[in-house]
């Protein structure tokens, strides 16, 4: 039997990122994801890595642009306004096709908001969170398990395609704590010969660098990375379902949301309401195929949301607006209980919005 451990969904993510090859950490503290520099801080000088408090946000991610261009497993972490002072460096990475890992434990906003449970950094992380066309692989660990395995994958993925993954989480599952496990971590090691590690006179040295000046030029690599994102969203997308094989209404939530509305779920069986669940694991890519084949099946969709339904435009996306999507959602900090995604299960099931 593999040996679990009670840990906190932050330190969690911490762990596995040690045990997935990360050496250099760079952040900022801010609630609720502290724990994950402060574990950080703790263990990275007992076994020969690099932890640094920089003097903000913008400053933390452009030392990750640094130590990926080099070729290293590195990360950072922080919270929503925190990761929106990054944005110009999540381009730049992104721009450079250099991986690098990237840890958004959300709070309430806009703005400072509150340092409750949010989902509203949605559209921010999805859609590339700077500016430019690019995308980020986004991971939406709904356990404290996923903190841990989600984290190893996203380090494997950043690799593997050379672009950024970012595991989107909540200040609930940061903090609550859960009996997992590491023995089934699986790491994975890609060859890096674009890395700037010195050419000991031994080939061309390497440029890292995200300045195209000749239009033509800057074209041609956006055109090449939007191919690798084809092969991503065909490759990667991940998704869990629960009760969908005779389904009539499919819930679709994520993260803390999704471990309410597996309840609400089991609740509208017990009234006989064929109710499902699809589970997002990666938000981008979004699982559209599965969203797609749900579509020819039931007869409305319920996205159980902490945000004001950022979400929903992916699911209509992704169903070619076939069924209607109806919305449960609290915003601000609040989550909903599971009474509540029930009332909705039963007047989606009614065709009521």
């Amino acid at each position: 039997m593999a040996e679990r451990v009670l840990m906190k969904g932050n330190e969690a993510i911490a762990e596995a990122a040690i045990q997935a090859g990360c050496r250099h950490y760079f952040g900022y503290p801010i609630t609720p994801q502290t724990e994950v520099a402060a574990y950080m801080a703790k263990k990275m000088p007992k076994i020969g890595g690099v932890f640094l408090q920089a003097e903000s946000e913008v400053a933390s991610i452009n030392m990750v642009y640094g130590a990926a261009a080099a070729g290293m497993r590195v990360m950072t972490s922080s919270s929503s306004p925190g990761i929106s002072l990054m944005g110009e460096g999540l381009s730049y990475i992104a721009g450079s096709d250099v991986p690098a890992f990237v840890v958004n434990v959300q709070r309430g906003g806009p703005g400072l908001g509150g340092i409750q449970p949010s989902q509203s950094d949605y559209f921010q992380a999805t859609r590339g969170g700077g500016h430019g066309d690019y995308h980020m692989i986004v991971l939406a660990p709904a356990s404290v398990q996923e903190m841990a395995s989600l984290t190893v994958k996203g380090f494997n993925l950043a690799d593997k395609y050379s672009m950024i993954a970012m595991i989107l989480a909540d200040g609930t599952i940061g903090q609550m704590m859960e009996p997992i496990s590491f023995e089934d971590v699986e790491v994975e090691h890609y060859d890096k010969p674009w890395a700037l590690t010195g050419t000991e006179c031994k080939r061309k040295h390497n440029i890292v660098n995200s300045l195209y000046l000749q239009p033509d030029v800057l074209e041609k690599k956006n055109f090449e990375r939007y191919e690798k994102y084809k092969v991503v969203e065909a490759s990667e997308a991940l998704h869990e379902s629960y009760l969908m094989d005779d389904a009539d209404v499919c819930v679709v939530a994520f993260g803390i949301a999704a471990r309410v509305a597996k309840n609400a779920v089991v609740a509208a069986r017990g009234e006989g309401i064929k109710a499902g669940m699809i589970r997002p694991i990666t938000l981008w890519p979004f699982p559209k195929q599965a969203l797609s084949q749900a579509a020819d099946q039931v007869k409305s969709f319920l996205s159980v949301e902490l945000s004001m339904g950022q979400m929903v435009e992916d699911i209509q996306l992704a169903t070619g607006c076939r069924r209607p999507v109806s919305l449960c959602n609290r915003v601000g900090g609040m989550i909903p209980s599971p009474d509540q995604v029930l009332e909705s299960i039963r007047k989606a099931a009614k065709g009521e919005n």
